[in-house]
């Protein structure tokens, strides 16, 4: 079939893009975007990435989230890293998912302080069971996790995502309405690197990057006060100048940071490293 024949007159089109297979000037990149149910909602979306795991990516995502509850938000965790999944340890919710009465739909878990979350973990017979599965299947995963569970009235939802830019941030960045991405990274050499590929790949997908957060930043001893740079000195600022970014927060090793992860009690940790980074999150427009 030609062109010509796949051009559709605007007079018969139904707008509805997802059924139909023409190319025409109707057609954009927002048709790609997958789609809430009609029961749900969400308004803000953040994405947390870095190009390399252990950073503490799930940590700044499940704090965020903390935090934009005790600002009276209704705020949520998508948690992405099929493969990894480590939200549902840190707030101590090992329950199953439910569906709806229909069994239709997949009802969001709760904290302790409400705040609404799906993690594969939570859909797996036990926590320890590997997710072997290929590239495809894990990214329809994440999109079921937009359009099959009900949010219910979120104002932000903050994405933990898996390190690197493979199959599921391709998922996520076409086909949810991400407002801005948050990069986390470390005090180490390759950290020129890991803000290089967000940048690129943040300018591929067209999302903005609210900024950085360096995590493991210093050590602040807690008998004389002086900080140590255990993993050398930070250069954060030099790179987030170099690509005109923000430097939203320098997290320190914190020995409680651990502790409250391991034990499920996130939600009773009390600290303001990101406070000032959550005040711009929050406030980011697109």
């Amino acid at each position: 079939m030609s062109d010509n024949n796949q051009e559709i007159n605007s007079s018969n089109c139904s707008h509805d893009c997802s059924s139909c297979g023409a190319s025409c000037s109707e057609r954009t990149a927002e048709d790609l975007r997958a789609k809430l149910r009609p029961e749900a909602k969400v308004g803000k979306v953040f994405a947390i990435v870095s190009g390399k795991g252990g950073v503490g990516k799930s940590f700044v995502t499940s704090y965020l989230a903390v935090l934009s509850k005790r600002a009276g938000k209704n705020s949520a965790i998508l948690d992405a890293d099929i493969t990894g999944p480590s939200i549902p340890k840190a707030f101590g919710i090992d329950a199953p998912a439910m569906t709806n009465e229909a069994g239709d739909a997949i009802l969001p878990l709760e904290t302790s302080t409400g705040i609404q979350m799906i993690s594969v973990n939570n859909l797996l017979p036990a926590d320890d069971m590997p997710v072997l599965w290929r590239g495809p299947v894990i990214g329809g995963t994440v999109k079921q996790f937009w359009t099959d569970v009900l949010w219910n009235e979120v104002d932000e939802m903050f994405i933990d995502m898996p390190p690197g830019t493979g199959d599921v941030p391709l998922t996520v960045f076409q086909s949810l309405p991400v407002d801005g991405i948050i990069v986390v990274t470390s005090p180490q050499d390759l950290v020129s690197m890991i803000v290089g590929k967000a940048v690129n790949m943040a300018k591929t997908m067209e999302v903005p990057i609210v900024g950085i957060v360096e995590n493991y930043s210093y050590f602040k001893c807690p008998d004389c006060g002086k900080e140590h740079h255990i993993f050398g000195e930070s250069n954060v600022d030099k790179v987030a100048e170099e690509y005109g970014l923000k430097v939203l927060a320098k997290l320190p090793i914190d020995p409680d940071v651990a502790q409250s992860v391991d034990s499920g009690a996130i939600e009773t940790l009390k600290r303001d490293w990101l406070d000032e980074a959550y005040s711009v999150i929050s406030a980011f427009v697109r």
